[in-house]
Protein backbone atom coordinates (compact mmCIF):
# COMPACT_ATOMS: atom_id res chain seq x y z
CA UNK A 1 0.00 0.00 0.00
CA UNK A 2 1.14 3.15 -1.18
CA UNK A 3 0.69 5.97 1.69
CA UNK A 4 0.79 9.67 -0.31
CA UNK A 5 -0.86 11.39 2.83
CA UNK A 6 -0.23 12.00 6.90
CA UNK A 7 -3.63 10.82 6.82
CA UNK A 8 -3.03 7.94 5.54
CA UNK A 9 -0.21 7.02 7.41
CA UNK A 10 -1.90 7.74 10.51
CA UNK A 11 -4.71 5.39 9.67
CA UNK A 12 -1.84 2.86 8.85
CA UNK A 13 -0.33 3.32 12.31
CA UNK A 14 -3.45 2.93 14.02
CA UNK A 15 -4.26 0.12 12.91
CA UNK A 16 -0.94 -1.43 13.82
CA UNK A 17 -1.80 -0.60 17.23
CA UNK A 18 -4.82 -2.16 17.13
CA UNK A 19 -3.38 -4.99 15.86
CA UNK A 20 -0.83 -5.48 18.51
CA UNK A 21 -3.24 -4.79 21.20
CA UNK A 22 -6.20 -7.21 19.58
CA UNK A 23 -3.20 -10.03 19.02
CA UNK A 24 -1.87 -9.98 22.57
CA UNK A 25 -5.83 -10.43 23.68
CA UNK A 26 -5.76 -12.99 21.75
CA UNK A 27 -2.69 -14.61 23.04
CA UNK A 28 -3.45 -13.98 26.65
CA UNK A 29 -6.90 -15.97 25.84
CA UNK A 30 -5.40 -18.61 24.30
CA UNK A 31 -6.86 -18.27 20.83
CA UNK A 32 -4.16 -17.78 18.95
CA UNK A 33 -0.09 -18.39 19.49
CA UNK A 34 2.65 -16.88 17.22
CA UNK A 35 5.99 -18.65 17.60
CA UNK A 36 9.26 -16.48 18.22
CA UNK A 37 10.15 -16.11 14.74
CA UNK A 38 6.75 -15.49 13.47
CA UNK A 39 6.18 -12.78 16.18
CA UNK A 40 9.66 -11.34 15.46
CA UNK A 41 9.07 -10.95 11.74
CA UNK A 42 5.92 -9.42 12.41
CA UNK A 43 7.52 -6.79 14.86
CA UNK A 44 10.27 -6.19 12.56
CA UNK A 45 7.81 -5.37 9.56
CA UNK A 46 5.98 -3.01 11.72
CA UNK A 47 8.49 -1.37 13.75
CA UNK A 48 10.20 -0.63 10.05
CA UNK A 49 7.09 0.23 8.42
CA UNK A 50 5.97 3.22 11.57
CA UNK A 51 9.44 4.43 11.30
CA UNK A 52 9.48 4.90 7.48
CA UNK A 53 5.14 6.21 7.94
CA UNK A 54 6.87 8.54 11.07
CA UNK A 55 10.22 9.76 8.37
CA UNK A 56 8.33 11.02 5.50
CA UNK A 57 4.91 12.41 8.03
CA UNK A 58 4.26 13.36 11.15
CA UNK A 59 2.17 10.94 12.88
CA UNK A 60 0.95 9.88 16.49
CA UNK A 61 3.05 6.80 17.41
CA UNK A 62 1.06 5.51 20.85
CA UNK A 63 -1.92 6.81 22.40
CA UNK A 64 0.14 9.56 24.54
CA UNK A 65 1.09 11.22 21.08
CA UNK A 66 -2.45 10.94 19.77
CA UNK A 67 -4.18 12.79 22.85
CA UNK A 68 -0.95 15.62 22.47
CA UNK A 69 -2.15 15.95 18.45
CA UNK A 70 -5.40 16.79 20.12
CA UNK A 71 -4.42 19.51 21.97
CA UNK A 72 -2.51 20.89 19.13
CA UNK A 73 -5.31 20.79 16.76
CA UNK A 74 -7.45 22.99 19.47
CA UNK A 75 -4.20 25.11 19.52
CA UNK A 76 -3.57 25.59 15.67
CA UNK A 77 -7.35 26.22 15.53
CA UNK A 78 -7.81 29.06 17.76
CA UNK A 79 -4.42 30.49 16.48
CA UNK A 80 -5.40 30.27 13.16
CA UNK A 81 -8.66 32.46 14.00
CA UNK A 82 -6.84 34.65 15.68
CA UNK A 83 -3.93 35.37 14.10
CA UNK A 84 -6.75 36.19 11.14
CA UNK A 85 -8.66 38.45 13.11
CA UNK A 86 -5.39 40.15 13.84
CA UNK A 87 -4.83 40.87 10.31
CA UNK A 88 -8.17 42.23 10.02
CA UNK A 89 -7.75 44.96 13.00
CA UNK A 90 -5.03 45.65 12.03
CA UNK A 91 -5.55 47.04 8.42
CA UNK A 92 -8.36 48.83 9.72
CA UNK A 93 -6.11 50.39 13.02
CA UNK A 94 -3.68 52.31 10.32
CA UNK A 95 -5.56 52.34 7.23
CA UNK A 96 -6.34 55.66 7.11
CA UNK A 97 -3.27 56.87 7.24
CA UNK A 98 -1.99 55.74 4.00
CA UNK A 99 -2.47 57.44 0.37
CA UNK A 100 -4.74 54.84 -2.28
CA UNK A 101 -1.83 54.03 -3.92
CA UNK A 102 0.19 52.86 -0.23
CA UNK A 103 -3.28 51.08 0.40
CA UNK A 104 -3.38 49.15 -3.08
CA UNK A 105 0.22 48.07 -2.77
CA UNK A 106 0.14 46.75 0.53
CA UNK A 107 -2.98 44.99 -0.21
CA UNK A 108 -1.51 43.14 -3.44
CA UNK A 109 1.59 42.22 -1.85
CA UNK A 110 0.02 41.16 1.83
CA UNK A 111 -2.13 38.71 -0.28
CA UNK A 112 0.37 37.66 -2.19
CA UNK A 113 3.36 37.36 0.47
CA UNK A 114 0.59 35.25 2.75
CA UNK A 115 -0.11 32.50 -0.30
CA UNK A 116 3.69 31.73 -0.58
CA UNK A 117 4.28 31.86 2.71
CA UNK A 118 1.98 29.23 3.12
CA UNK A 119 3.58 27.52 0.07
CA UNK A 120 7.14 28.25 1.87
CA UNK A 121 5.72 26.58 5.42
CA UNK A 122 4.17 23.57 3.96
CA UNK A 123 6.93 22.35 2.36
CA UNK A 124 9.12 22.67 5.65
CA UNK A 125 6.04 21.62 8.41
CA UNK A 126 5.23 18.12 8.40
CA UNK A 127 2.63 17.84 11.07
CA UNK A 128 0.68 20.48 9.31
CA UNK A 129 -0.48 22.71 12.27
CA UNK A 130 1.35 25.82 10.83
CA UNK A 131 0.22 25.01 7.72
CA UNK A 132 -3.49 25.46 9.15
CA UNK A 133 -2.12 28.65 10.56
CA UNK A 134 -0.36 30.28 7.46
CA UNK A 135 -3.16 29.53 5.11
CA UNK A 136 -6.19 30.41 7.63
CA UNK A 137 -4.05 34.09 7.28
CA UNK A 138 -3.33 34.04 3.40
CA UNK A 139 -7.47 33.28 3.04
CA UNK A 140 -8.05 36.22 5.50
CA UNK A 141 -6.12 38.70 3.32
CA UNK A 142 -7.74 37.54 -0.01
CA UNK A 143 -10.75 38.46 1.75
CA UNK A 144 -9.91 41.91 3.49
CA UNK A 145 -7.98 42.49 -0.33
CA UNK A 146 -11.29 42.52 -2.34
CA UNK A 147 -13.41 43.87 0.88
CA UNK A 148 -10.62 46.82 1.01
CA UNK A 149 -10.31 47.06 -2.50
CA UNK A 150 -13.98 47.25 -3.15
CA UNK A 151 -14.20 50.66 -0.58
CA UNK A 152 -11.22 52.48 -2.32
CA UNK A 153 -12.35 52.39 -5.53
CA UNK A 154 -16.17 52.51 -4.61
CA UNK A 155 -17.47 49.44 -6.09
CA UNK A 156 -21.12 47.98 -5.39
CA UNK A 157 -20.96 45.11 -2.79
CA UNK A 158 -21.95 42.15 -4.69
CA UNK A 159 -22.48 38.47 -4.05
CA UNK A 160 -19.93 37.68 -6.77
CA UNK A 161 -16.99 38.10 -4.19
CA UNK A 162 -18.29 35.14 -2.56
CA UNK A 163 -16.91 33.20 -5.85
CA UNK A 164 -13.33 34.09 -5.57
CA UNK A 165 -13.33 33.58 -1.61
CA UNK A 166 -14.60 29.80 -2.05
CA UNK A 167 -11.95 29.07 -4.92
CA UNK A 168 -9.12 30.18 -2.89
CA UNK A 169 -10.53 28.46 0.46
CA UNK A 170 -10.91 24.92 -1.74
CA UNK A 171 -7.87 24.97 -3.43
CA UNK A 172 -5.92 25.86 0.05
CA UNK A 173 -8.05 23.23 1.44
CA UNK A 174 -7.03 20.46 -1.43
CA UNK A 175 -3.60 21.11 -1.45
CA UNK A 176 -2.83 21.20 2.25
CA UNK A 177 -5.55 18.54 3.07
CA UNK A 178 -7.41 21.21 5.05
CA UNK A 179 -10.94 20.37 6.42
CA UNK A 180 -11.40 24.14 8.18
CA UNK A 181 -10.64 26.00 4.89
CA UNK A 182 -12.62 23.23 3.35
CA UNK A 183 -15.80 24.46 5.70
CA UNK A 184 -15.12 27.97 4.76
CA UNK A 185 -15.53 27.37 1.18
CA UNK A 186 -18.60 25.57 1.74
CA UNK A 187 -19.85 28.78 3.68
CA UNK A 188 -18.88 31.10 0.76
CA UNK A 189 -20.57 28.44 -1.62
CA UNK A 190 -23.62 28.28 0.58
CA UNK A 191 -23.37 32.13 0.60
CA UNK A 192 -23.27 32.57 -3.09
CA UNK A 193 -25.77 30.25 -4.26
CA UNK A 194 -28.53 31.27 -1.73
CA UNK A 195 -28.21 34.55 -2.55
CA UNK A 196 -28.27 33.84 -6.23
CA UNK A 197 -31.86 32.51 -5.54
CA UNK A 198 -33.18 35.03 -3.52
CA UNK A 199 -31.85 37.62 -6.19
CA UNK A 200 -33.91 35.43 -8.72
CA UNK A 201 -37.60 35.89 -6.40
CA UNK A 202 -36.38 40.03 -6.70
CA UNK A 203 -34.72 40.30 -3.67
CA UNK A 204 -31.56 42.51 -2.79
CA UNK A 205 -28.75 39.92 -2.42
CA UNK A 206 -27.92 40.57 1.08
CA UNK A 207 -31.45 39.73 2.28
CA UNK A 208 -31.55 36.56 1.33
CA UNK A 209 -31.40 34.90 5.02
CA UNK A 210 -34.84 36.80 5.30
CA UNK A 211 -36.62 33.35 3.06
CA UNK A 212 -35.05 30.56 4.74
CA UNK A 213 -36.03 28.52 1.36
CA UNK A 214 -33.02 30.36 -0.79
CA UNK A 215 -30.99 27.90 1.05
CA UNK A 216 -32.48 24.81 -0.47
CA UNK A 217 -30.67 24.90 -3.85
CA UNK A 218 -27.21 25.39 -2.02
CA UNK A 219 -28.30 22.45 0.33
CA UNK A 220 -29.20 19.84 -2.48
CA UNK A 221 -25.25 20.99 -4.12
CA UNK A 222 -23.14 20.67 -1.65
CA UNK A 223 -24.79 17.42 -0.02
CA UNK A 224 -24.48 15.88 -3.99
CA UNK A 225 -21.64 17.04 -4.42
CA UNK A 226 -19.18 14.22 -3.00
CA UNK A 227 -20.95 11.91 -4.43
CA UNK A 228 -20.40 13.50 -8.34
CA UNK A 229 -16.64 14.21 -7.49
CA UNK A 230 -14.50 11.57 -5.74
CA UNK A 231 -13.08 12.84 -2.41
CA UNK A 232 -11.52 9.32 -1.63
CA UNK A 233 -8.02 11.12 -1.65
CA UNK A 234 -9.21 13.43 1.17
CA UNK A 235 -9.91 12.15 4.52
CA UNK A 236 -12.83 13.54 6.24
CA UNK A 237 -13.69 15.91 3.30
CA UNK A 238 -17.13 13.94 1.70
CA UNK A 239 -18.25 13.82 5.20
CA UNK A 240 -17.86 17.81 5.76
CA UNK A 241 -19.96 18.50 2.24
CA UNK A 242 -22.69 15.62 3.78
CA UNK A 243 -22.65 17.28 7.40
CA UNK A 244 -22.90 21.14 5.70
CA UNK A 245 -25.29 20.07 3.24
CA UNK A 246 -27.62 18.06 5.54
CA UNK A 247 -27.77 21.30 8.08
CA UNK A 248 -28.27 23.43 4.98
CA UNK A 249 -31.43 21.81 4.16
CA UNK A 250 -32.82 20.98 7.51
CA UNK A 251 -32.24 24.32 9.93
CA UNK A 252 -33.72 26.41 7.60
CA UNK A 253 -37.13 23.72 7.46
CA UNK A 254 -36.88 24.11 11.78
CA UNK A 255 -37.01 27.67 10.95
CA UNK A 256 -40.31 27.17 8.79
CA UNK A 257 -41.78 24.55 10.69
CA UNK A 258 -42.06 27.11 13.31
CA UNK A 259 -42.77 30.35 11.83
CA UNK A 260 -44.29 30.00 8.51
CA UNK A 261 -44.68 33.27 7.44
CA UNK A 262 -41.38 33.64 6.24
CA UNK A 263 -41.92 31.05 3.68
CA UNK A 264 -42.68 32.46 -0.39
CA UNK A 265 -45.41 29.73 -0.12
CA UNK A 266 -48.78 32.00 -0.39
CA UNK A 267 -50.85 29.45 2.02
CA UNK A 268 -52.21 29.61 5.78
CA UNK A 269 -49.57 30.00 8.20
CA UNK A 270 -50.53 26.96 9.87
CA UNK A 271 -50.55 24.30 6.96
CA UNK A 272 -47.05 25.97 5.91
CA UNK A 273 -45.62 24.73 9.65
CA UNK A 274 -47.22 21.32 9.18
CA UNK A 275 -45.66 20.47 5.59
CA UNK A 276 -42.05 21.42 6.56
CA UNK A 277 -42.53 20.19 10.06
CA UNK A 278 -43.78 16.81 8.38
CA UNK A 279 -41.03 16.91 5.45
CA UNK A 280 -38.45 17.75 8.23
CA UNK A 281 -39.61 14.72 10.25
CA UNK A 282 -39.44 12.35 7.17
CA UNK A 283 -36.03 14.03 5.70
CA UNK A 284 -34.15 13.52 8.73
CA UNK A 285 -35.54 9.71 9.40
CA UNK A 286 -34.41 9.21 5.30
CA UNK A 287 -31.13 10.81 6.44
CA UNK A 288 -30.76 8.46 8.93
CA UNK A 289 -31.61 5.07 7.29
CA UNK A 290 -29.65 5.97 4.05
CA UNK A 291 -26.41 6.68 6.01
CA UNK A 292 -26.57 3.79 8.13
CA UNK A 293 -27.45 2.04 4.44
CA UNK A 294 -24.18 3.76 3.04
CA UNK A 295 -22.18 3.48 6.29
CA UNK A 296 -21.95 7.63 6.59
CA UNK A 297 -21.88 7.74 10.14
CA UNK A 298 -21.34 11.36 9.96
CA UNK A 299 -25.11 11.44 8.14
CA UNK A 300 -26.15 8.99 10.44
CA UNK A 301 -25.31 11.30 13.42
CA UNK A 302 -26.76 14.34 11.72
CA UNK A 303 -30.13 12.73 11.05
CA UNK A 304 -30.44 11.32 13.96
CA UNK A 305 -29.90 14.95 16.19
CA UNK A 306 -31.64 17.19 13.67
CA UNK A 307 -34.56 14.46 13.98
CA UNK A 308 -34.33 14.91 17.35
CA UNK A 309 -34.48 18.47 17.11
CA UNK A 310 -37.70 18.45 15.34
CA UNK A 311 -39.39 16.61 17.62
CA UNK A 312 -38.46 17.91 20.65
CA UNK A 313 -39.64 21.25 18.96
CA UNK A 314 -42.88 19.86 18.38
CA UNK A 315 -43.59 18.31 22.07
CA UNK A 316 -42.55 22.18 23.19
CA UNK A 317 -44.92 23.55 20.43
CA UNK A 318 -47.85 20.89 21.80
CA UNK A 319 -47.87 20.80 25.36
CA UNK A 320 -45.70 23.45 26.70
CA UNK A 321 -48.51 25.60 27.41
CA UNK A 322 -50.87 23.20 28.45
CA UNK A 323 -49.20 20.91 30.84
CA UNK A 324 -47.71 21.23 33.87
CA UNK A 325 -43.71 21.43 33.76
CA UNK A 326 -43.11 18.57 35.54
CA UNK A 327 -45.23 16.12 33.22
CA UNK A 328 -43.94 18.36 30.21
CA UNK A 329 -40.16 16.89 31.31
CA UNK A 330 -41.76 13.36 32.45
CA UNK A 331 -42.57 13.49 28.74
CA UNK A 332 -39.76 14.43 27.26
CA UNK A 333 -37.70 11.64 29.53
CA UNK A 334 -40.11 8.94 28.31
CA UNK A 335 -39.93 9.93 24.73
CA UNK A 336 -35.87 10.23 25.13
CA UNK A 337 -36.32 6.48 26.72
CA UNK A 338 -38.19 5.52 23.06
CA UNK A 339 -35.55 6.51 20.79
CA UNK A 340 -33.21 4.40 22.86
CA UNK A 341 -35.28 1.31 21.99
CA UNK A 342 -35.49 2.71 18.72
CA UNK A 343 -32.41 2.85 17.99
CA UNK A 344 -31.04 0.33 19.96
CA UNK A 345 -33.16 -1.85 17.53
CA UNK A 346 -32.13 -0.73 14.32
CA UNK A 347 -28.72 -1.23 15.53
CA UNK A 348 -29.06 -4.95 15.40
CA UNK A 349 -30.97 -5.75 12.08
CA UNK A 350 -28.46 -2.72 10.32
CA UNK A 351 -26.67 -4.93 8.07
Amino acid sequence: MTVTSRNEAQLRADAIRAFRDELSRLELEGVLHLDDAQRGAVAKHHDSLLAALAGGFDIDRDLRSKQLSLGMRIASFIGAIALAASVFFLFYQFWGYFSTVVQVAVLVGVGIGAFVLTMGVARRDATGYFTKLAAMVAFACFVLNVVMLGQIFNITPSDKALLPWAALAFLLAYTFELRLLQAAGILCLIAFISARTGTWSGMYWIHFGERPENFFPAAFAIFLLPQLLDQSRYSGFAATYRVFGALTMFLPMLVLANWGYVSYLDLDRGLIEGLYQTIGFVGTAALTWYGARRHWQDAVNTGVTLFVIFFYTKLFDWWWESMPKYLFFLVMGLAAMLFLLVFKRLRRVTP
